[in-house]
């Protein structure tokens, strides 16, 4: 029951993102409409089942866990959840704790989660210009999320901004974007708008801005080394040789970056997502809820998950239209 999680491709499977929620205080414009259903709080996991879960897929292999949304940091109660898996970084079980978060509570959380074990967080921004930010997050405040940066900083948080590249938006900020992080040590990655879910009257196609023409125009003025970094996260790196700072470019649309997934993707619910741009699942909330006593029959169903993970996923904007589109929000996923 020990064995190495491996997937039908030969890819260990050492990775799990966990959406703690699917609620958030904001309201991007690509991730969710304004008047969101949330999904009635009866069907979430317990802080206490998450524990359970996350704790028997480190028995089962898993290295890298990273904290999502939603919001995870609107989930009431959340620290006693980081609290919990402190244990198992203690134990050297658990090699990485971390989270994405958009910032907003990151002022009051910043010195728990570094006490909790936390070192790195991902922040959402797509904008430094205040009422651009108001506009596409509809709720958000951006001094909200810079205090929660600055806070992370003091905290000794090491903190990565991760940026939607979004066509007629913020192309005019690209320069603007790379120069901030650079005056406070931040790396940035940029990251293609994905076709997930229903976000009212916006169309995702609008906002598409390949990443291959942002990296021509930061070429125009910086010189752009290749990493041979990989995470087994999709993300491909260069260093800016003239700031030292290191750029990250997730491509789910120019560039299909499964071959070296090592990654699923559990929800606030309970549903494993062997891809997330694919529609297959397996309900692990059932033999969690209904095996109190044993963890066996949930280390069976996850194997089983595993053995179903594909290979790729399909989103393809390149006949200008959104194909391979998923149904679900990414706040249900986990960003």
């Amino acid at each position: 029951m020990t064995a190495p999680l491996i997937d039908p491709f030969q890819r260990a499977i050492s990775y799990l993102r966990v959406s703690v929620t699917d609620r958030c205080d904001f309201r991007c414009v690509y991730c969710m409409s304004e008047n969101m259903t949330f999904l009635p709080k009866k069907e979430l996991l317990t802080l206490e089942e998450l524990d359970r879960m996350c704790t028997t897929f480190i028995d089962m292999g898993v290295e890298k866990l990273r904290i999502t949304g939603g919001e995870p940091l609107v989930r009431k109660g959340i620290m006693t959840f980081f609290d919990g898996m402190t244990r198992h970084l203690d134990s050297g079980a658990l090699k990485e704790l971390t989270l994405t978060t958009n910032g907003s509570q990151m002022e009051r959380f910043a010195d728990d989660l570094y006490e909790a074990g936390v070192r790195r967080v991902n922040i959402s921004l797509d904008t430094l210009d205040e009422k651009k930010f108001a506009d596409i997050t509809r709720w958000g405040r951006l001094p909200q999320v810079i205090k929660g940066i600055d806070a992370a900083q003091r905290a000794g948080l090491r903190v990565k901004i991760n940026t939607v590249a979004l066509k007629g938006f913020n192309e005019d900020e690209l320069f603007t974007l790379t120069d901030w992080c650079a005056e406070r040590d931040m790396d940035l990655t940029f990251i293609e708008v994905m076709p997930m879910g229903d976000i009212g009257n916006e169309d995702r196609l609008d906002q598409y801005w390949k990443l291959s023409d942002l990296r021509t125009d930061l070429r125009e003025r910086f010189t752009l080394t290749d990493l041979p970094d990989r995470t087994g996260g999709p993300a491909r790196y260069v260093r800016i040789e003239e700031t030292g700072q290191k750029i990250g470019f997730i491509t789910p649309l120019t560039h299909n970056f499964c071959e070296s997934c090592n990654r699923v993707r559990l929800t606030c619910t309970g549903e494993l997502y062997m891809c997330l741009g694919q529609e297959d699942m397996a309900d692990l909330r059932a033999p969690l809820r209904n095996n109190p006593a044993s963890d066996a029959p949930l280390m069976e169903a996850i194997r089983s998950a595993i053995t179903r993970k594909p290979k790729g996923h399909d989103f393809d904007y390149s006949r200008q239209s959104v194909d391979g589109r998923v149904s679900r929000h990414m706040s249900h996923t986990g960003g």
